[in-house]
């Protein structure tokens, strides 16, 4: 079975963000890059499906060159190969994306498509299904359990309230979700095959974006906490402010 997985570079949730000169943009110093976690998922789910069925797993990634190190994170952990369309940031939108990774996977030829259910910088949650639409698959989104058997699917999807059971035929685009599975480490032996595996690059052929961003901004800034004292003091200073200025008594 032929597998491909979209994995998307991003700022570690952990990094220090603020906005570019351009003020359309991050700064990317000092900001640490790593594959999308929710894509970690689809990596693991990828990898599984080979394990169980047989097969090739290909990475399928735009960005950067730099991208080309967290695409190898993930070849380390069992993928085969990797593919990167080279792009600079902004330079598309969601559709421009979903429409370059559509292509390349027509050129693949897999028989299904794992992907995180979104990207934790934009997350517009709009590749996997984007991607299904151009394609003419089915898709399944915000996975958290799966089987497949022969040119068959099942699994669910956590809902408000419960959980949602669905089945279909390959192939199929796959958004994965946390508690789908549990992404494997690499090893130090994996690591070192990853430098040797396939990898190739080229320049993506991305559409303008259809929609122009005008403006980054960070979030306002948390004002400073008050210390209203101690003791009966303070008891009486703060209902004296949820009274007089929060209004909610």
């Amino acid at each position: 079975m032929d597998i491909l997985v979209c994995v998307k570079r991003v700022p570690a949730t952990d990094s220090t963000i603020k906005v570019g000169s351009d003020g359309k943009s991050i700064d990317p110093s000092g900001v640490e890059f790593v594959p999308n976690p929710y894509d970690e998922f689809a990596v693991e789910e990828g990898i599984k499906t080979k394990e169980a069925h047989g097969g090739e797993v290909t990475l399928l990634s735009i960005g950067p060159a730099e991208a080309k190190k967290d695409l190898q994170k993930c070849l380390a952990m069992g993928a085969d190969k990797a593919v990167l369309l080279t792009a600079t940031e902004g330079s598309t939108d969601a559709k421009g994306v979903a429409e370059a990774l559509a292509a390349k996977a027509k050129e693949l030829n897999p028989q299904v498509i794992f992907v995180g259910k979104q990207s934790v910088d934009n997350d517009d949650a709009q590749t996997g299904p984007r991607m299904a639409a151009l394609l003419g698959w089915a898709c399944a989104s915000d996975v958290t359990k799966l089987e497949i058997e022969g040119d068959t699917f099942k699994g669910e999807r956590d809902i408000e309230g419960g959980k949602e059971a669905f089945e279909g035929k390959l192939p199929v685009v796959i958004t994965c979700n946390k508690g789908l599975n549990e992404p494997r480490f690499a090893n130090l032996k994996g690591i070192m095959q990853a430098k040797k595996k396939p990898f190739e690059s080229s320049a993506a052929e991305l559409a303008p974006p259809a929609a122009q961003l005008i403006e980054l901004s960070p979030p306002p800034a948390r004002p400073e906490p008050t210390i209203l004292g101690e003791g009966a003091e303070a008891v009486a200073a703060l209902i004296d402010k949820l009274q007089n200025e929060a209004k909610v008594l």
